[in-house]
């Protein structure tokens, strides 16, 4: 099992300043990564950080915390720009960047600014884009005229320090969504609610975890990453998870958990680690 902090970027944590001052926090008190939300929340009246710029001050401001967005919603972005800032934070960081994808956030984030919102036209995009992202952060000359994008004979220069790539995990709850990530490297998912509640039990995550697999036809490790909340030395719960399949734990820091000086004190207080 790993351990990672997940900032929710809202309210406070929309000052890039105060994000590096919690991952600082979670790499000295022995945390493996770091994930933000990537939202548009000032679309419905929420402060929001943008998340490459708080990314690429953390990866200034840290040696070994790994770290990404989970998750980018690719069918608003352009992939072959994501392509160049996904390269230059591994660059930056030396090879720590892992890249979460999905449809996307509330349809507001797309239509308020006249972009696709209806969901079947967003996994469109998203499937079209992860191709053309994997081709380019795998240094293959891409050649693509699809619905949504054209890329004529690009090869990306310079390319990441992580070799094929950086990898890719997908979020979502839905089938179609965790037949995509059978695809890829990894699924990502997350647990609980505004209210700090569980909304998904460790036997949720094993008959997913199930399902996922019996449409993987790739090789190689496949990582599931879970995000919940424990109390500064509470295991059992991780446990139960890890025993699911899980092996990232991502730990929510948002403002309705608590001051920031709260959240603080439980980043510092270490991952809910125990002797495996």
């Amino acid at each position: 099992m790993k351990y990672a902090i997940e900032v929710v970027p809202f309210g406070e944590y929309a000052h890039p300043k105060l994000i590096v001052e919690l991952a600082r926090a979670a790499e000295e008190a022995g945390w493996d990564a770091l994930f933000l939300w990537d939202h548009l929340g000032f679309v419905w009246g929420m402060p929001s950080a943008d998340p490459w710029v708080a990314l690429a001050a953390v990866a200034q401001a840290t040696e070994n915390l790994r770290f990404g967005v989970d998750v980018t919603p690719l069918p608003r972005r352009r992939p072959h720009i994501l392509a160049t800032t996904l390269t230059g934070l591994d660059l930056l960081s030396n090879g720590r960047v892992i890249f979460c994808a999905g449809l996307g956030g509330l349809d507001g984030e797309f239509t308020a600014f006249g972009d696709e919102g209806q969901p079947r036209q967003r996994a469109e995009r998203l499937d079209e884009g992860l191709m053309i992202l994997d081709g380019l952060l795998s240094g293959a000359q891409v050649e693509h005229q699809g619905k949504y994008f054209t890329v004529k004979g690009i090869t990306l220069n310079p390319l990441p320090v992580q070799k094929p790539r950086p990898p890719i995990w997908i979020g979502g709850d839905s089938p179609s969504a965790l037949r995509r990530a059978a695809r890829w490297d990894g699924w990502v998912i997350g647990g609980v609610n505004e209210a700090a509640e569980y909304v998904k039990s460790p036997e949720d995550i094993t008959r997913q975890i199930a399902f996922i697999h019996s449409h993987r036809t790739r090789t190689g490790a496949f990582e599931v990453a879970f995000s919940g909340i424990t109390a500064p030395g509470e295991t059992g719960l991780v446990q139960d998870y890890a025993a699911a399949g899980v092996t990232w734990w991502l730990e929510v820091v948002f403002g309705l958990r608590g001051s920031h000086n709260q959240m603080l004190e439980r980043i510092m207080a270490g991952p809910p680690a125990w002797s495996e």
